[in-house]
């Protein structure tokens, strides 16, 4: 209603001291590999892969001779960090008006604008996780694209033919619309082996609706855990059916591992990831470009970015241009996603029902 002069003569407006988010969606994979992330070392980082036995081994009596020859099977997989960066700018008589009191200041301008922008770039990061790296001429960060194929859309990994070294394919299977629980299985035999086997499963949440479809009523317990990546350690109890990643998401249990729902996934795909072979290695930006993001907390309630974990986060400081009344700065984030065995990795593609 509109109120009389009365009223607005007499009684002032109040906001709440918070920042209410209706953009942004789930990205719980990003957060959760960078929030594990390991430090950047040197210009390139090689990893060490074994592609073939060693076949000079053989059944020998008496004085059989042995094979003196050098089996030379190993190879390295090379990777070069990239970097991304967002934009903050404010006017100086924006800056001005609402650092001018501090009863009339509700939130601060500068620190919300570097806090909703960082968060802005943390979503972008997500979207790009799911890529092959090669978007704006191969500067994008290397995503589940480029690490969990089997040579037909991404043909060389880490710098390697996967057609000249097969043990860095991916399982690829195309479910040809259905979801079943046999696909299922299907997958997770060809990328399990022994102890090596999927920590987790990420899919959208359309797929994570069929998948909960083909589950027994008494299957679907839900239990509480952190969304932080611990290595060694479970996401949920042991047993559980189902459980609710602290932030409200909720997933399904797979033979001893979650299926999340992460809305920057690829429609209709299904992954199977082994994260012990998958890593965010960052680079932080050298000092004189800036330093790890600082502000005051602002409240910020709509989404699942608290904070900005992780080792990268970079902000460069407030820069006053020569020839405005304002202030620029950067957040920006370096390193890649790097996967040491994508042989450990898979995914189903198209699927549509159950």
């Amino acid at each position: 209603m509109a109120f009389s002069n009365r009223v607005t003569t007499t009684t002032n407006q109040y906001i709440m001291p918070k920042l209410v988010d209706t953009v942004l969606n789930s990205n719980p994979l990003a957060m959760r590999l960078i929030s594990a992330g390991k430090k950047w070392r040197g210009e390139t980082m090689k990893f060490p892969l074994k592609y073939q036995k060693n076949t000079t081994g053989t059944s020998f009596a008496g004085f059989d001779t042995f094979s003196t020859s050098a089996i030379d099977n190993r190879v390295n997989m090379a990777f070069n960090p990239k970097f991304y960066q967002i934009t903050v700018s404010l006017p100086l008589d924006e800056v001005s008006v609402n650092t001018l009191n501090n009863d009339e200041q509700i939130l601060n301008l500068m620190d919300t604008q570097v806090q909703t922008s960082a968060q802005d770039m943390a979503d972008d990061i997500g979207t790009l996780l799911y890529g092959d790296g090669t978007g704006n001429s191969n500067k994008d960060f290397t995503g589940l694209g480029a690490m969990v194929d089997d040579g037909t859309s991404v043909s060389t990994y880490g710098g390697l033919s996967r057609s000249t070294y097969t043990t860095i394919k991916s399982t690829v299977t195309a479910s040809g619309g259905t979801l079943t629980l046999a696909k299922m299985a299907t997958l997770y035999n060809a990328i399990t082996s022994g102890a090596q086997k999927p920590t987790i499963g990420i899919t959208d949440e359309a797929t994570l609706s069929l998948y909960e479809q083909l589950l027994q009523p008494q299957e679907r317990i839900a239990k509480d855990v952190s969304m932080m990546r611990k290595p060694g350690a479970s996401m949920a109890e042991p047993g559980a059916a189902a459980y609710s990643i602290g932030t409200g998401a909720t997933g399904f249990y797979y033979r001893g591992f979650p299926i999340i729902a992460d809305e920057k996934c690829t429609s209709g795909s299904l992954f199977f990831l082994n994260e012990d072979f998958i890593q965010w290695y960052a680079v932080p930006v050298a000092k004189e470009f800036g330093g790890p993001i600082k502000y005051s907390p602002v409240e910020i309630e709509g989404n699942d970015y608290d904070k900005q974990l992780g080792l990268g986060f970079s902000w460069s400081g407030w820069i006053k241009p020569t020839n405005q009344g304002a202030i620029i700065g950067h957040v920006y984030l370096g390193g890649d996603f790097i996967c040491t065995n994508p042989k450990r990795q898979g995914k189903l593609t198209g699927l549509t029902s159950v």
